[in-house]
């Protein structure tokens, strides 16, 4: 290609999936899928294929700037490349300017105020890097911005973006490019030749199992069936082995069904032990009902597993959930081990560490009358309509994980 050979600004040889890219002539593409397949690399040769133009000028964003000013980001890759040429750095605006007058720009839209403060310039290429984790409404946006004089010659408008499945904008972007009929250069590891593939395997497979299926496969249908756990995950065992832990994690929900609401959610109190390294799903208390009822069956439950048993209750933002907490450990619990749990992160992330867990075979679950119902929740979710005992096991490993309650 034209703009890419002998370009003194591009100091390397795009891959073939990447010039499969670069050629393309619609106003609008991605590239991506799998981790590895050298997306911004893609997205910043992009930029400077036309930076001999005067008055181009091509944006290249990130979601925050943290992400846009990490080591080997692209903006870090940009210096690599761009240091030491006749190419100008300003630190304020993060802007190269070229010797003929065009400029590439790198930003960042983390708020969605963020975009407007672009509604006075104009650009003729936009390069959005990780493009799942922006919002629609500032991809689309943009294209308010995509713009070009009359005598800029045969210098193309074009949006690019480049990501792996996963992130916030899972759903819009697999609908307007996976599923959509917008141009889509699929690419993945073997298509990087630069990239130690082995090694980064290794490294893919510390993830969880929905984002290794996303990042290692990119796999763009991972999300939409759950995927961070799958029911033959789970052994069954006939009996609870002697744990050197226990934790009741507590997850409430103090609504009965109505004609209102014929499905609410579920109060779910679960127990869980480790032993040898090894986690065990002992017992699951799942009900509906009121608070008084809510109260009782915690109370009785306590009773059944015993002082020793620590009781951690899922606590609610504000005063609210602390005043559930300390009714329960003044009045209901007197002497016995209770803790509030205050909610952080999503629920996925939340669940991410015991998921897993759950993949390699390491959380065994007893037999019981709460086996079907609990397969079914954990293999839908995060999709499916309910989340409650997901919740509480994803609370009990994180007790079980942070020692020092223990049964012996």
């Amino acid at each position: 290609m034209a703009m890419i050979e002998n370009n003194p600004w591009i100091p390397v040889e795009p891959t073939i999936k990447q010039t499969n890219f670069l050629a393309l002539t619609d106003r609008e593409a991605m590239y991506g899928g799998q981790a590895g397949g050298g997306k911004s690399i893609a997205i910043l040769i992009g930029g400077l294929m036309y930076v001999d133009v005067p008055r181009y000028a091509a944006l290249i964003l990130r979601r925050t700037y943290t992400d846009l000013a990490m080591p080997e980001a692209i903006m870090d890759v940009s210096h690599t490349w761009l240091e030491g040429t006749e190419a100008k750095w300003k630190e304020i605006t993060k802007t190269w300017t070229f010797p003929s007058g065009a400029r590439l720009t790198f930003g960042f839209l983390d708020t969605d105020r963020h975009k407007y403060r672009y509604q006075s310039t104009e650009f003729q290429y936009i390069g959005f890097d990780e493009l799942t984790q922006f919002e629609e409404s500032d991809y689309t946006y943009l294209f308010s911005r995509l713009r070009r004089k009359k005598n800029m010659g045969n210098v193309p408008l074009r949006m690019r973006a480049a990501s792996n499945p996963g992130g916030i904008g899972h759903e819009w972007v697999r609908s307007r490019f996976i599923d959509g009929d917008k141009a889509f250069i699929p690419a993945s590891m073997s298509d990087n030749p630069h990239l130690d593939i082995e090694e980064y395997e290794i490294s893919l497979d510390e993830l969880d199992p929905l984002t290794r299926r996303q990042l290692k496969y990119g796999d763009w249908d991972a999300s939409q069936s759950g995927g961070l756990f799958q029911k033959h995950w789970f052994p069954l065992i006939d009996q609870s082995p002697d744990c050197s832990r226990l934790v009741r994690y507590w997850d409430f929900a103090s609504t009965k069904p109505s004609k209102r609401n014929k499905d609410p959610d579920w109060t779910v109190g679960l127990l869980l032990g480790i032993k040898d390294k090894t986690y065990f799903i002992c017992d699951i208390v799942r009900f509906r009902g009121t608070p008084a009822e809510v109260e009782e069956r915690v109370k009785d439950t306590a009773l059944r597993d015993g002082r020793r048993v620590p009781v951690w209750i899922e606590r609610e933002p504000g005063s609210s959930g602390k005043i559930v907490t300390d009714n329960f450990v003044r009045s209901i619990l007197p002497g016995y081990q209770v803790y509030g749990n205050p909610n952080t992160g999503s629920k996925s992330d939340r669940a991410k560490p015991v998921s897993g867990q759950a993949q390699i075979g390491n959380v065994h679950i007893v037999r019981g009358p709460w086996i079907v119902d609990f397969l079914n929740e954990v293999e839908a979710f995060p999709k499916g309509s309910h989340d409650d005992q997901v919740d509480a096991l994803s609370g009990a490993f994180s007790k079980i994980l942070s020692g020092g309650l223990k049964v012996h």
